[in-house]
């Protein structure tokens, strides 16, 4: 699956090298009744690798108000996952699906509390992309480095439906990444690491 932006060469194969094959990860089981996507934009700017992530809105009915990668549920008519990742960032931040390079996959991600098994395709895109936001489903995009999640890695202790944990997190400006992004993001960051970026 190929688009029209092409990424730099280099960075595109170092990537291949520490992801997982696009059609391989697509056919991996993972737990969770609901087959979910997300696209894992990243993008160089200033020779520094950056990743996009989105705040969702407060008013959604799952996962309100919390970072993660543009991405959802597959629909019925749609066969290949990539593809369901593509369709939602277009609708979710407006980025076109021929502005991204897909290079490669993440590692199947469960979701525990709403109980998706969530597919993480990574692409590149150029920098300095324009983003569309759905009103009803984003607040605002988020284009972190590489190295700013680096350091805003830790762990934290949390309370979810009443219930208190300890988790891995990312913070960032005002923001907290955890749960299954976070898995994704802890995943992203080891590959990135092997590659030597």
């Amino acid at each position: 699956m190929s688009s029209g932006f092409q990424p730099p060469a280099e960075l595109a194969a170092a990537l291949r090298e520490v992801l997982l094959d696009p059609a391989q990860a697509a056919g991996l089981d993972v737990p969770g009744r609901i087959d979910a996507a997300v696209l894992v934009p990243l993008f160089l700017r200033d020779d520094r690798l950056h990743v996009v992530l989105t705040r969702r809105t407060s008013g959604l009915r799952s996962h309100a108000g919390e970072v993660s990668f543009p991405g959802g549920r597959q629909d019925d008519d749609e066969t290949d996952l990539r593809l369901t990742a593509l369709r939602e960032a277009q609708e979710e931040i407006g980025l076109d699906p021929g502005a991204v390079e897909l290079v490669g996959a993440l590692a199947p991600t469960p979701t525990v509390v709403s109980n998706y098994a969530v597919y993480p395709f990574v692409g590149l895109i150029a920098p300095g992309t324009r983003w569309t936001l759905s009103a009803r489903e984003v607040d605002e995009v988020l284009e972190p480095s590489i190295d700013e999640l680096r350091a805003g890695f830790g762990r934290r202790s949390m309370v979810r439906r009443g219930i208190p944990f300890r988790t891995d997190v990312y913070a960032l400006d005002g923001a907290v990444v955890w749960g299954a992004t976070a898995r994704m993001l802890g995943d992203l960051l080891e590959r990135l690491e092997r590659a030597g970026l």
